[in-house]
């Protein structure tokens, strides 16, 4: 099961994941991240993957989502800290991380 929790600064909100994000797990977090870019509004998201022990296409789905989201509100979504099992797929996907 993944989790999210959030760190908000002015401007700036990065969810921290954790666990395995398959399709049921992507759509919780989906749900949670929407609920905290609607109530904070930050001109950065920030995808931090550290704890992410497995992700399938699921996944690539959550991210491509709240891309469009954060872009929709004049805001830009950055990935950061992926593992390698992540990474493959973030590099399979064409998305670019830090």
């Amino acid at each position: 099961m993944a989790k999210v929790h959030f760190v908000a600064a002015p401007g700036t909100l990065t969810a921290y994941l954790t666990g395995e994000i398959d399709h049921h797990a992507a759509q919780a977090l989906r749900r949670e991240i929407d609920a905290q870019v609607d109530i904070r509004l930050p001109e950065l998201l920030t995808l931090d993957f550290a704890g992410v022990t497995f992700m399938d296409s699921s996944g690539v789905g959550l991210i491509l989502g709240r891309s469009r989201r954060i872009g929709a509100l004049g805001g830009q979504l950055t990935i950061q800290s992926a593992p390698t099992n992540v990474r493959r797929m973030l590099d399979l996907a064409h998305i670019h991380y830090v």
